[in-house]
This record gives C-alpha cells, sequence and structure tokens, in this order.
C-alpha cells in the first residue's frame, strides 16, 4: 500500500546511533488518501512535487497576516494564535478530547500566553499546544552579551524588546505511534539608536522548527514527516532543508547516551534576512503541522501492542526526559537562573535567543506547569536494561539511511532507495 519508497511497514525498535548525512528527496503525499506514492511509477517530478497538502490555507486574504504594512510583530502574533487553534483543532478531531486552556500572565514584567493541554485521554498521556507574547526591557548584561554575539546594540540603555512563539508537544499512549515537537517563534529588540528615518533602529530575528521521535521505526513515517517540510522549505531555497536537517540532528542529541532523540526533522534560529520570506516559510510550516502529524497518527494509534512494546516505549521516554531536563537550553538555563533573580532578569536575551523547551515561557514571571508540559505524562529506568528478543531483533540504527526519503533518478541504489552521502553527524 506504501509503495516502493516505504518498503518496511514492520516497527523497529530504536537502539543505537548513527553517522549518516541527507541526500536528494523522494515521493509525494496523496490528497486523496494517507498513503505514500512511488513517485516512479506515476510519474511525479520530485524535484517540484514531494507532497500534496491535505488541507489548504483557511486563512483570510484580510487576515493581518498578509498585510505586508502592518509590523511583523503584530502578524507573528496573530499567526501563532491561529495556529495554535488549528492545531488544537486537528488533535481534537482524531482523539475526541477537548484541550484544557489556560491563560496566564506575567506579573509586573509584560505579556503572558495560553496553554492547552490534553493529559490522559484516549490518544494522548500527554499533548500540549503553548503560545507566548512578552514584552519588557532588556538589561546591560542582556544588551552586552548580544553585542558579544555581533548584535549592533547600545548597551548603555533600556532596549524595550518583543518576544513571541508557539510551540507544541504530543506524546501518544500507543508505543506504536511517535511523539512530535515543534516550535515557531519571533524576537524583535530596539537598538537604543535612531534610523536615518528619525525611527529608533530595530533587530529582529525568526527561529523554529519540527521534529519526530518514536518509540518504533516506521520509515515510512519519518519519510513523510520530512517530505511535508521539504517541500515547503524548497519553495523559499532548495538549500534550506539539507542546511536545517542538519541543525536539527545535532541539536536534539544526547552525549551521555551517544543517542539522537528521535529522527530529527528541520531546525532553524537566527534567521534575519529577508523578513517577509522568512515569516511566510514559519507559517506555511506552522500550516503544515497537520498535515505532518495527522495521517502518520492516525495509521498508528489503533495498531495492537503488547506490554514489552510499552515498557520500551517509557525506556524512550526516559531519554526525552533526560535530553530535556539535561540538554535542552531553556530548560537547562531556567531551572540553573530562576532562584537568581538578577541574573535571570538579564539572561533574558540569550533565553530568547538559545530557546528551549518552551520559547517565550523560559522568562522572570513564567509558569513552571507550561515550561515543564513537554515532559511525557510516565517514564521508565532500569537498572541494566536490556532489549527482549519479544520487542524486535538487535538493529544497527548506522544501517539505516538518514535521507528518509527517496529519488526517482538514476542515483537510485538497492530497493529503490538514494543512495546518500556517508558523512558524519549526530544524528541516527
Amino acid at each position: 500500500m506504501f509503495g516502493r519508497i516505504a518498503r518496511s511497514v514492520r516497527g523497529q525498535a530504536l537502539l543505537g546511533t548513527s553517522a549518516t548525512g541527507c541526500g536528494v528527496a523522494l515521493g509525494m503525499y496523496n490528497s486523496q488518501s494517507p498513503t505514500l506514492l512511488d513517485t516512479k511509477k506515476n510519474k511525479v517530478d520530485a524535484s517540484e512535487f514531494l507532497y500534496v497538502p491535505l488541507s489548504k490555507d483557511k486563512t483570510p486574504p484580510t487576515s493581518i497576516e498578509f498585510d505586508t504594512t502592518a509590523p511583523m510583530k503584530e502578524r507573528m502574533k496573530a499567526m501563532i494564535f491561529r495556529v495554535q487553534d488549528e492545531i488544537c483543532a486537528g488533535m481534537t478531531a482524531i482523539d475526541g478530547t477537548e484541550f484544557r486552556q489556560d491563560e496566564w500572565e506575567r506579573p509586573g514584567n509584560g505579556g503572558g500566553g495560553r496553554s492547552r493541554v490534553i493529559q490522559d485521554s484516549k490518544v494522548f498521556e500527554k499533548a500540549g499546544v503553548n503560545v507566548s507574547v512578552i514584552h519588557g526591557e532588556l538589561g546591560k548584561a542582556a544588551a552586552t552579551q548580544m553585542r558579544a554575539q555581533g548584535r549592533d546594540l547600545n548597551a548603555e540603555k533600556a532596549l524595550p524588546f518583543f518576544a513571541c512563539g508557539v510551540s507544541l508537544v504530543l506524546h501518544p499512549r500507543n508505543p506504536l505511534a511517535p511523539t512530535m515537537h515543534l516550535n515557531y517563534r519571533y524576537f524583535e529588540v530596539e537598538t537604543g539608536k535612531i534610523g536615518a528615518d528619525g525611527k529608533p533602529k530595530k533587530l529582529s530575528w525568526f527561529g523554529g522548527g519540527a521534529d519526530l521521535t518514536p518509540s518504533y521505526l516506521f520509515e515510512e513515517d519519518a519519510r513523510h514527516f520530512h517530505a511535508v517540510y521539504k517541500t515547503i522549505l524548497d519553495k523559499t531555497d532548495k538549500s534550506y532543508y539539507p542546511k536545517m536537517k542538519a541543525t536539527c540532528d545535532k541539536y536534539f542529541y544526547i552525549p551521555h547516551r551517544q543517542e539522537g532523540r528521535g529522527v530529527g526533522g528541520f531546525f532553524f534560529d537566527d534567521m534575519e534576512d529577508n523578513q517577509e520570506a522568512t515569516f511566510q516559510m514559519a507559517r506555511q510550516c506552522a500550516n503544515a503541522t497537520v498535515d505532518a502529524y495527522g495521517p502518520i497518527l492516525r495509521r498508528r494509534i489503533h495498531l495492537p501492542f503488547t506490554q514489552e512494546q510499552k515498557d520500551w516505549q517509557q525506556i524512550r521516554r526516559g531519554r526525552y526526559v533526560e535530553f530535556n531536563v539535561m540538554y535542552d537550553r531553556g530548560t537547562k538555563v531556567y531551572i540553573h537562573t530562576r532562584h537568581h533573580d538578577h541574573f535571570f532578569v538579564d539572561s533574558l536575551a540569550w533565553l530568547i535567543w538559545a530557546f528551549g523547551v518552551q520559547f517565550g515561557l523560559n522568562v522572570p514571571g513564567s509558569r513552571i506547569e507550561s515550561i515543564l508540559m513537554s515532559l511525557p505524562l510516565t517514564a521508565r529506568w532500569e537498572y541494566m536494561h536490556t532489549v527482549h528478543a519479544i520487542i524486535t531483533p538487535k538493529i544497527d540504527i548506522s544501517s539505516l539511511t538518514q535521507c528518509w526519503m527517496n529519488s526517482p533518478s538514476p542515483t537510485r541504489g538497492k530497493h529503490g532507495r538514494s543512495k546518500c552521502s556517508r558523512t558524519p553527524s549526530t544524528g541516527w
């Protein structure tokens, strides 16, 4: 049913790490049914079409998101609240459970957010979609640190800033269904200088990405997920996907385990050139969330599973916790600085730049519940854990391609797989 490009439909437990690169892409997503099509058989030019969106952009043409004369912070704010609504509606349609909503404010600091969570439902053990919109003034130390990173700021002045973002983590109940994480964010700050037009000069940049973390590997799921985002990124710049994928693989790596956290996705930060094009790219990626994850979730949530498979999921969830608590920059800095207010306030710019588990929440006046929303409801650690044969035969992850997508071109390798470069990386 999934065609030659998705020849393996057996879930394989993820057992290790690898060093592989990424080559060209394949495949198309059929808008009529949730199956991947063989691009060679259907004569689809994979260089132009990787997937056909299942859902259209429903944003009204009159929306501020399309108003290029409006301030970018207002356009981004409108986008993240709309995307939160659409994602929650899409997940509720699958789960049947409404999200619990909590609105919060940063006391005395400016801004706040809207958190939506499903917990212990039919489909999800925990699912959260958060929006944060914050503003205030950077301290001297924060501005000095940003100057050291190459930002042209007057560190002697109080500098007004604005930041907003949407973040998501979905932890399904079924161990054969993968976890998804994403975020899209925007930050702007006044430089303390006056421009030629007599107005305060500002610096601004975008960041974001999406990644998939399965406990059991279904290659067609990874290929579909990557194909959705490669299609969108290619429309802006065909160099983006390989670069952003490599950045994602490098970031979501657990050094003490020498493992990648999942099958990756894409990740970008500090994008400040061509603001309009970057906003539209982030917007289209955010719009594709339900397309990227929904078909995968629907395919897996009703599959039967054993207690051994559930235990393995809990072991892998433990890895998720280890990464988020030990290495995710936002969570780590928040925990280490929340009791030292003078350092915490001056670290605000770094937190926003670095971004962690929940962008915009790791700041003074934030909610610890929202910050730790990304952690799974349950996890498991076993001393000297050994994988049982009943779960899966041992799989050397280094033997699996990191491309996740095939090509109908003559560079096709054995079994119709593309011949990917074997350059070292910190991904699977």
